[in-house]
Formats: structure tokens, C-alpha cells, sequence
């Protein structure tokens, strides 16, 4: 009792008792708690910061090249190439942009190239989420043997089948024409597998209540599996186009007509026996990237989004 009155007298709680509440009614935080959750959050932001740091200076370092390329677009001939390089031109040269679409016909070249790149990317999402659905949803004897001995022919180098498939197209008939392009790229494993990574996390109890209801194994893609797979077919149809759009080496071989030749062949008239133009081929290269700068930008939440969960199950 005496050591109780004397606590009580010097304005200390007893012993046992909760800190007395602020004024305000709240309890008032305990100061060494404070100490640590401020360190905390200090070293939180300076990893933050290197975080960022480290990813600026990667980000500089990928749009290096792009931004030579949009530099020697802008400069006369014989100083793409001087040593030290030159990042801003002393005189830009604008005129670039608009000799180019005279000295070749650019616009025969890129209608060509969007051409080719939308029948492809089209008919890869189409035969791709079909052959995809097919692995993922319908069980069938020897499903996941087929779909692993499918996968497997990515690992092929397209080198090794290259000359049998010219063999094949010219027998067909269908060198010098688009037809040969489009008939060997509508079909793509890495697209079929893509596919397949998202489908396998969309529950199959909805393709079974589909089922139950009527639907055919069609009625359960279109209608169920689809609509649900916004971002996995972006993903693939960007990563088809762009492909496609890039593609050199098979334009180069079938197709010889000068009429059908995509971008990519075209910017190669600049080249010479002894000597390029490479002011030109820069301007061209920058003109090319264009259209897929505007689609990358316009679908690049559905990219990332289809990216993220594609190899997610459940």
C-alpha cells in the first residue's frame, strides 16, 4: 500500500495498469516502435530508388540504338557512320522523309507488309486457340504425347526444313505469291502453346455446364473460352504481327516479283554492289517501326496481362 501511495503521488500508474490515453482518447504510440518503422521505410525507398535507378539505366541502354536510328535518319549520307558518332546531326536533313517514298515504292511495300501481317496474324489466333482448346479442354487418347511431340518442334531450327519446304511450294506452284507465306506461317506451335498455358487456368467446370446445357464442343470455344481469353489472344496476335512484319528471310525467298516485295526486301534496294545508303535505310526502318510502335501502344495492357497469366494454372 505504501509503494502504491507513493506512485500515486509521484504521477506514475500503478504497477499492472495500462499507459494512461491521450487526450484525445488515443493511445499513444510507443516511441522505439516509431524508430523502427521510420528505418524501415527509409530503407524501403532507397532500395526503391536503385530499384528504378538500375531499371532507367536499362531502359536507356535498349533505346540506344533507336535513337542512332532516328538520328541518322536525319543526316546526309556520309555522316551515318563517322567515328566518334555524332548523336545530334549538324544539319537536319527532313527531306529524307519525303525523298524516300520517290526513290522506291514505299507504299506499294508497306501495304504489302500490313497485308501479309493481318491474314497471318489472323489465321495464327484463329488456328491457334482451336488447337490450344482442343489440348486443354477435350480429353482424347495420347492428348498430352500429341501436344508434347507438337510443342517440340519448336526446338527445330527453321534452317533445317527450310530448303524441303521451297521444294514443296514450288511443286504446289505457289512461289512468287503470297499464298506460299501465308500457308507455311497460319500455323504456330509457340502460338497453340500460349494458348493452351491460358486455358489450362479457366476452370473446366464451365465447359462442363456447357455441356450439360447443349453446347457443342465449337459453341463451348466461342461462346465460353473466348470471351475469357481477351488477353492471351492479344499477346499472341502482337507477337504474330510483329513477326510477321519483321520477317526477311521469307519474303527474300518466295517472293521475287519486286510488286510483292514487303518492307523489309524493299529498304534493301538502297544496297549496293559497292556501296549502301544507309541515311535512307534509316528513314525507312523508321517509318517501318511505326505501325507497330501504334499497336504495341494501343494492346499493350492485354499483352502484359496475357503475358503475366500464361503460365499460370488454377
Amino acid at each position: 500500500m505504501t509503494n502504491m501511495a507513493e506512485d500515486l503521488k509521484a504521477g506514475a500508474p500503478p504497477a499492472g495498469t495500462a499507459p494512461a490515453p491521450a487526450p484525445d482518447g488515443r493511445r499513444r504510440p510507443p516511441v522505439a516502435g516509431n524508430g523502427r518503422r521510420s528505418s524501415r521505410e527509409r530503407k524501403k525507398r532507397t532500395t526503391d530508388f536503385i530499384i528504378y535507378a538500375v531499371l532507367a539505366v536499362l531502359v536507356l541502354a535498349l533505346m540506344v540504338p533507336f535513337i542512332w536510328m532516328v538520328s541518322s535518319s536525319l543526316k546526309e549520307n556520309n555522316q551515318v557512320l563517322t567515328v566518334p558518332i555524332q548523336w545530334i546531326p549538324s544539319e537536319f536533313v527532313w527531306s529524307n522523309y519525303t525523298d524516300i517514298w520517290t526513290r522506291i515504292p514505299m507504299m506499294g511495300y508497306l501495304q504489302n507488309s500490313l497485308y501479309l501481317a493481318v491474314i497471318i496474324t489472323c489465321l495464327q489466333v484463329l488456328t491457334g486457340s482451336l488447337a490450344a482448346y482442343g489440348f486443354s479442354k477435350v480429353c482424347f487418347p495420347g492428348r498430352d504425347v500429341l501436344f508434347l511431340c507438337y510443342i517440340g518442334t519448336i526446338a527445330v531450327p527453321w534452317q533445317a526444313y527450310m530448303v524441303p519446304q521451297y521444294i514443296m511450294m514450288q511443286n504446289l506452284g505457289l512461289t512468287n505469291s503470297f499464298n506460299a507465306l501465308i500457308l507455311l506461317q497460319a500455323f504456330g506451335a509457340f502460338g497453340v502453346f500460349l494458348m493452351r498455358q491460358y486455358y489450362m487456368t479457366i476452370p473446366d467446370e464451365l465447359c462442363e455446364a456447357a455441356r450439360i446445357d447443349g453446347l457443342s464442343e465449337y459453341g463451348i470455344w466461342a461462346r465460353v473460352i473466348l470471351p475469357l481469353s481477351k488477353p492471351a489472344l492479344a499477346s499472341l496476335a502482337l507477337l504474330t504481327f510483329v513477326n510477321t512484319w519483321n520477317d526477311y528471310m521469307g519474303p527474300f525467298i518466295y517472293l521475287t516479283s519486286n510488286r510483292l516485295w514487303t518492307v523489309q526486301l524493299g529498304l534493301r534496294s538502297f544496297v549496293g554492289q559497292f556501296d549502301a545508303e544507309y541515311a535512307m535505310i534509316m528513314t525507312g526502318s523508321v517509318i517501318s517501326v511505326i505501325p507497330i510502335l501504334a499497336i504495341f501502344l494501343i494492346g499493350q495492357r492485354y499483352f502484359i496481362q496475357g503475358i503475366a497469366t500464361s503460365g499460370m494454372k488454377g
